[in-house]
């Protein structure tokens, strides 16, 4: 293959890689421009990606009202999603590093019962956690969305595969200096898990923070609300503020 060839081929890749960018952008730079639109230029059937006039009218309607105090959803979502996803790890690990690690009778059987339930819909859960919340008169608060979720099958799926590509020469080298198997764990398998465990956080985090159907079911007060739930009081029954929604929407994507 000539150099010239080679040059065209990279060109073209370049070329396709660029329009499935653009792409996947296009959605968010709509929804960036919708919110600096007037309630009748959101509105509008005819679709502008420029806003003309430019107004930060939504920004300022939303930050400001009473009905919807978007940034106590803010600090809400906040908690919630910090909260669940260190929660994720304090339990996640233990049980990863046991099935891992540990020489038990039914290891292998308590790790497929774990699996398993990833394949359970979430939504057949929805009533069970509800009972379960309601009785421990979490409803309308914080952790009803931080703690259901905190103990769920990926976390030790995710973290026990990476405990198995851990070198185990390391633990013998802790035992031979008289640590236990809990200083093993702490001093030595977690450092080194630190990328897998900012990972977890991660992905916790954001899971917890875009939740919706949740939150709507066990948080009822306007003050309790977290975004994602809170942004739905924006869609009414006859009409829908497009600018306040995309000004809304712009502000709960900012940490993701």
């Amino acid at each position: 293959m000539t150099r010239d060839m080679r040059g065209l081929r990279r060109a073209l890749l370049h070329l396709v890689l660029a329009v499935v960018a653009a792409l996947y952008l296009s959605p968010l730079v709509y929804m960036v421009s919708t919110s600096f639109k007037t309630r009748e230029g959101a509105g509008s059937t005819e679709p502008r990606w420029i806003p003309d006039p430019a107004t930060t009218d939504a920004y300022r309607e939303i930050l400001n009202s009473q009905d919807s105090p978007i940034l106590t959803w803010f600090v809400n979502s906040l908690a919630a999603a910090t909260g669940h996803a260190a929660l994720v790890l304090v339990t996640a690990a233990p049980a990863a590093y046991a099935l891992a690690r540990l020489r038990f009778r039914g290891r292998g059987t308590i790790f497929t019962v774990v699996v398993a339930t990833l394949f359970v819909p979430p939504v057949v859960l929805l009533i069970p956690n509800f009972l379960i919340v309601n009785e421990l008169a979490w409803v309308d608060s914080l952790p009803a969305v931080i703690v259901p979720a905190a103990a769920g099958a990926f976390g030790v799926f995710f973290l026990r595969q990476f405990f198995l590509t851990l070198p185990g020469e390391l633990e013998e080298a802790a035992e031979l200096d008289g640590c236990n198997r809990w200083q093993i764990f702490t001093t030595v398998v977690l450092p080194l898990a630190r990328p897998a465990l900012v990972t977890l956080f991660l992905l916790s985090f954001l899971t917890n923070w875009n939740d919706f159907l949740w939150p709507i079911y066990v948080l009822l007060s306007p003050e309790s609300l977290t975004l994602p739930a809170g942004l739905g009081n924006f869609q009414g029954a006859n009409s829908i503020r497009y600018d306040l929604l995309m000004a809304g929407a712009v502000i709960a994507s900012l940490p993701v």
